[in-house]
């Protein structure tokens, strides 16, 4: 009697057991042209996450305003940033997965992917499900959590692996701003620059986001003031991206052994005319200027790879009003990009998040 047997799923054999490894950077366009940054500015604005007003008046403000106005002024300045590997935010991104491959090993498969454009989430997930990998790590290249960036990560994510019949364990790293390798990776940067130079002031300046989405993250309503509440981090606002970014401070300044009085945190990047987290960095660019300072040394510790808000907007931009005001000498302290304390960081986070079977 002949027998039948069923065929069983061609995964190959080699990727049993193995986790998958996906690093989500926020996106970049295609290519710095006018067409290519439309699209990019149309799919990221249109986030939910991002611009936090119904769909209706945020598809006529998107679609309507900003991208058509903004995409040709965004196309210049993409061409300013853009190199011969292209984004440098994508090409540090494909230098990180291939050096973090190698790290880890084949018990692992390393995936780089984008919340907006390419490569996808979409792409690097379903990449993970034809290999048969039931075990997934999730890693958001935003050092501080906020609901625009990794919020909106997990949101896409679990809305891709939903539709799945079989739905594969996934762990997020939430953050890593106190991560001690993160911290030592600026504080290695921020040393070369000091030892070459005596800056009187250092500012450190993260991307900014309007005050309603901080409120929003309050659920109690009683601890958010937008003030003096980010002073520490605790269990009460440990969530809270603002707080985080002034700990991130803390941590940086302890370790570079910067005196009390002599350094500032800011916000930068605003959009539209709604109030956004302060202090902002061209206020405080502005009066530290009036007040005599030369020099100042300035980090952007919420991105990990160069990109345009930092290259450009507080390399370049900042400079300019720096020098406006009476300034003299201004110094952007480059990201992490591919070096290799960037790498083992990612790596520890991965072990960290990996079950051991």
């Amino acid at each position: 009697m002949e027998t039948t047997v069923s065929k069983q799923p061609t995964v190959p054999r080699t990727q049993l057991g193995k986790t998958g490894v996906l690093l989500v950077n926020l996106g970049t366009p295609d290519s710095p042209s006018v067409p290519d940054v439309r699209k990019y500015l149309r799919e990221f604005l249109m986030d939910g996450r991002v611009i936090d007003i119904p769909f209706i008046p945020r598809f006529l403000l998107v679609n309507g305003i900003i991208a058509p106005f903004r995409a040709p002024k965004s196309a210049k300045v993409y061409k300013e940033v853009w190199t011969e590997n292209g984004s440098p935010l994508k090409y540090y991104g494909e230098v990180v997965e291939r050096e973090l491959q190698k790290t880890l090993g084949d018990a692992y498969v390393v995936k780089l992917a984008m919340r907006y454009q390419s490569p996808s989430l979409d792409a690097g997930l379903t990449a993970f499900q034809r290999l048969g990998l039931t075990d997934i790590i999730v890693i958001p290249f935003f050092p501080q959590y906020a609901s625009a960036t990794t919020g909106s990560v997990y949101e896409k994510v679990m809305d891709i692996v939903k539709s799945w019949q079989i739905i594969p364990r996934i762990e997020f790293v939430n953050s890593f701003l106190d991560h001690p390798k993160f911290i030592e990776g600026f504080v290695q940067l921020g040393r070369k620059h000091m030892a070459a130079y005596d800056y009187e002031h250092f500012i450190f300046s993260y991307h900014g986001l309007p005050e309603r989405q901080i409120r929003k993250g309050d659920i109690t309503g009683q601890v958010c003031r937008l003030g003096d509440c980010c002073s520490s981090l605790h269990a009460m606002n440990q969530y809270c991206y603002r707080a985080q970014c002034f700990e991130t401070t803390r941590r940086l300044v302890r370790d570079l052994g910067i005196p009390e009085g002599s350094y500032t945190t800011c916000f930068q990047s605003r959009l539209g005319n709604d109030p956004w987290i302060k202090p902002y960095t061209e206020d405080t660019i502005k009066e530290l200027a009036k007040k005599g300072v030369k020099s100042v040394l300035a980090f952007s510790p919420a991105f990990v790879a160069d990109c345009l808000e930092t290259t450009i907007e507080v390399g370049e931009e900042y400079k300019e009003l720096f020098e406006e005001h009476g300034g003299e000498h201004w110094q952007l302290v480059e990201s992490l990009n591919d070096s290799p304390i960037w790498i083992e960081t990612l790596a520890d986070l991965v072990k960290s998040k990996t079950v051991v079977s």
